[in-house]
């Protein structure tokens, strides 16, 4: 059999096509073109290494690895390190299927050596990665051989991540960190397990750093996520089950990520992190600031800004956080543009069907200065409804709810009329109409769930998520509890549980600078499956942190 799978591939696609000229030329009346055989999936693999991986007394200047096939080097000024760190690097050299490793400098006495490739070995047709494949050596009588092994998760959500690159810095060297790549490192595979090896004893720092889009191994970015051991890891024999959970920091500094006048002269704002207690006055012109209006988002890392005129040709605006100011931005505006102010409205129907036990809620472009109840109308069937209530969200400018006690099988009709509401800079709304009936109580279910906590002298948040995760609910509990789900659309869903060790309401994120864990959280390992028309009851235990 021969050696290089490459060759294998190309036998089988010759025998493919002298099959298919063998039945051409015996008259066969039905052709088809060959399909061109497999395709290459498999990383290079290693056949010879010389001198042999892990030899001791290492002497010779120069390495020699065959592989089965012809073989490529990638970003291998990045990929490839070595630990200990050398003054010069060796010189690789790829010659078909042979990796060349030439030492440029002697080597230390009584040291062991590896060579990390990470990414950079790939075959030559369809570019397959060897991944850290590793070359050890010694020029003494013994070989580091101690080891590191766990896995690496999401902080909040707990997944398994892949292609995390987890490395280790000797404590006495943690100041390297974030100014020079990792030399002893590993990434995750698809269970997020990782392994470092040809450890000798001692202290270090492990880190575990996700990048986006390849990456340096340093974390000199806001886009990567980490995550860390707070404490140095006291190396004296293999260790095992290493949890680290990678979290993205909030930046340090503040910054105005992004400004921007809409073509509808909403003023945006977008920060690079959430502020604490948000404000923002306009100090330029001065006479614009009394008559604003600002609306946060949710998340606090943005914010909008209507004004009542658009004559100005710049604008400074300060943001503040809990009464003091952390930025000063400036926007300019050409006497030229034109802005076209609008008001439009949307729903919460779905399939213009409204959930058992909700209400009818309006969501405006713009913040809602007043409305005109006159100019509201409901019909049920062809008969006026009277008695149906306006209410105004105390939590959003934007927002209004409808409603009444809706009934199945009746069809209902929102009728808004031109001009029925005005937002803070005078535009009018436009005419509306809206057909919708209740859904059934078959599509949806309920669930009652008594959860107990570890310690009534904590805060815990419990999440009611979907199942792509995202919060469709949050409640904040210090005592067993009983929450009720009620009416929610027959699917599966999920309970996290939030840590709030400083009762802010919200899940923090850590900082490595502080060595700040982020806050705790535990998911609740059963799916709920809400049934038709069915109420369920669920028993949730929180544990204490781990």
């Amino acid at each position: 059999m021969a050696k290089n799978k490459k060759r294998l591939i190309l036998i089988l696609n010759l025998a493919i096509v002298t099959l298919w000229l063998g039945i051409f030329a015996g008259g066969c009346a039905s052709m088809q073109s060959p399909t061109g055989g497999p395709k290459d999936s498999i990383p290079p693999k290693i056949i010879n290494e010389s001198p042999k991986n892990l030899t001791k007394n290492f002497n010779v200047k120069k390495v020699e690895i065959e592989f089965d096939e012809f073989i490529k080097l990638n970003n291998e000024y990045t990929e490839i390190s070595i630990s200990p760190a050398m003054d010069i690097m060796p010189e690789f050299k790829v010659k078909k299927e042979n990796l060349l490793i030439e030492f440029k400098q002697d080597l230390e006495p009584n040291t062991t050596y590896s060579i990390n490739f990470g990414k950079a070995v790939a075959d030559v047709n369809e570019s397959n990665i060897l991944k850290n494949y590793s070359y050890v050596l010694s020029t003494g009588n013994e070989i580091d051989s101690l080891s590191i092994s766990g896995r690496v998760i999401n902080s909040l959500t707990k997944e398994k991540l892949k292609d995390v690159t987890v490395f280790v810095i000797p404590a006495n060297q943690d100041s390297l960190f974030g100014k020079k790549k990792a030399s002893v490192f590993n990434t995750t595979d698809t269970a997020g397990t990782f392994r470092l090896s040809n450890l000798r004893e001692g202290s270090y720092k492990i880190y575990a750093l996700l990048e986006q889009g390849g990456g340096d191994r340093i974390y000199n970015s806001q886009n990567e996520e980490i995550g860390f051991l707070p404490d140095p890891l006291e190396l004296t024999r293999d260790t095992s089950g290493i949890l680290l959970q990678v979290f993205k920091e909030y930046p340090s500094v503040f910054v105005v990520k992004d400004r921007k006048i809409e073509s509808d002269g909403r003023i945006n704002l977008t920060f690079n992190r959430p502020i604490n207690e948000p404000g923002l006055s306009i100090i330029e012109p001065p006479s614009l600031d009394q008559n604003k209006t600002v609306e946060f988002s949710m998340t606090r890392d943005s914010a909008s800004i209507w004004l009542q005129e658009l004559a100005f040709d710049s604008l400074n605006v300060v943001i503040k956080s809990a009464g003091k100011s952390i930025d000063t931005v400036t926007l300019r505006r050409n006497k030229r543009d034109v802005y076209v102010k609008s008001l439009s409205v949307s729903d919460n129907l779905s399939a213009n069907k409204i959930r058992p036990g909700s209400e009818l809620i309006l969501k405006f472009s713009t913040p809602i200065q007043s409305y005109q109840e006159s100019q509201i109308s409901l019909m049920e069937e062809s008969t006026a409804i009277k008695g149906f209530q306006i209410i105004k969200d105390p939590t959003s400018l934007r927002r209004y709810s409808i409603k009444y006690p809706w009934k199945t099988k009746k069809q209902y009709t929102l009728k808004l009329a031109e001009k029925a509401f005005t937002d803070v800079v005078g535009t009018k709304s436009k005419a509306y109409n809206k057909k919708f009936e209740l859904d059934i109580e078959d599509n949806y279910g309920s669930i009652a769930i008594n959860i107990s906590v570890p310690d009534t002298t904590k805060t815990y948040l419990i999440q009611w998520l979907n199942e792509r995760k995202e919060i469709l609910k949050q409640n904040s509990i210090k005592k067993n509890t009983l929450l009720n789900y009620l009416k929610y659309p027959t699917a599966k869903y999920l309970i996290r549980v939030i840590y709030d060790d400083n009762s802010n309401g919200e899940w923090d994120t850590g900082n490595i600078k502080e060595n700040k864990q982020p806050e705790k959280s535990w998911n609740f390992d059963k799916t709920i499956s809400l049934r038709p028309n069915w109420d369920l009851e669920e028993n949730l235990i929180i544990p204490a942190p781990q």
